[in-house]
């Protein structure tokens, strides 16, 4: 694959899930975190297995693949703490 085509993937992947995440009603949101962190685990693993893909100047994919790994990252860990402060919210408060 060359640059181009990965920036297409890239691009259509980004308006494909905005388009998705936007059609989602508020009260769905949470549940669906879990799915969105395993998705973003997949994407941290493809974006270290793009790291290391030959025939692509090596810069550029290191690059994108260090930025693919930490917006993933990002994702995961915000998805973790979402879902943590949610199910906070259903412990009973000790003392009442």
């Amino acid at each position: 694959m060359d640059i181009a085509q990965l920036i297409f993937i890239f691009t259509i992947s980004a308006f494909l899930g905005l388009e998705l995440i936007a059609k989602i009603p508020s009260q769905l949101q949470t549940p669906l975190m879990s799915g969105s962190n395993a998705i973003s685990g997949i994407t941290i693993v493809g974006a270290m297995l793009a790291t290391t893909a030959s025939g692509i100047d090596p810069t550029i994919v290191r690059v994108l693949g260090l930025v693919a790994v930490i917006l993933a990252t990002i994702n995961v860990v915000g998805g973790y703490v979402v879902t943590d402060r949610m199910l906070a919210m259903f412990k009973k408060k000790e003392g009442k």
